[in-house]
């Protein structure tokens, strides 16, 4: 079996900045328990980044009628990831809340673990490991390392994925770095 891939969800202004329609309360101690994990995986990591689509199709065309402050170029500063990854880490683009795609295979090849951190627990989170999860790949989500919309959106979405096991693992930065893969609830 190969080694686990960190994936860092969506680690954006546009969920960091208390300004944002889209903040996230905790994003600075999700970044704090981020930072921890990246010594642990070296170059085995991928920061994921959601974009606007550039013309919103289906259902996509109310969410952005309800949020139009967000529909702006994948350029646009609301967009860029908080800290520059390093130039080892991947960096996987899309449109959608699920980041698990044809992209991230790529990007952690023939991977059967992934370890998720970043924002929102309760979207982007929730809906790439569910993906990821029903592609048969076993993911733990750092609960520390994470941040909901709410506190007890983040709680709920923790609980949703729990209901996964084994798919899916909630743990916490200790375990993670401890090599126990105890999850920790």
């Amino acid at each position: 079996m190969t080694r686990p891939w960190l994936v860092v969800v969506d680690m954006q202004s546009v969920f960091g900045d208390p300004g944002s329609g889209w903040y996230a309360p905790r994003f600075q101690e999700a970044r704090a328990g981020i930072s921890r994990l990246l010594p642990l995986f070296g170059e085995r990591v991928v920061h994921t980044r959601f974009v606007a689509p550039e013309r919103p199709h289906g259902a996509w065309i109310a969410y952005f009628q309800r949020w139009p402050w967000a529909l702006v170029p994948r350029e646009h500063p609301l967009y860029r990831l908080v800290d520059e990854p390093d130039p080892t880490h991947r960096v996987v683009t899309e449109a959608t809340f699920g980041k698990w795609g044809p992209a991230l295979a790529a990007a952690t090849g023939e991977t059967h673990e992934l370890v998720l951190a970043g924002v929102s627990t309760d979207c982007c989170v929730l809906s790439t490991a569910l993906r990821a999860a029903d592609a048969g790949v076993h993911v733990r989500v750092v609960a520390d390392a994470c941040a909901g919309a709410s506190d007890a959106d983040h709680r709920r979405a923790l609980d949703a994925m729990a209901l996964y096991a084994p798919l899916i693992e909630v743990t916490d930065v200790g375990a993670v770095l401890g090599g126990s893969g105890t999850p920790q609830r």
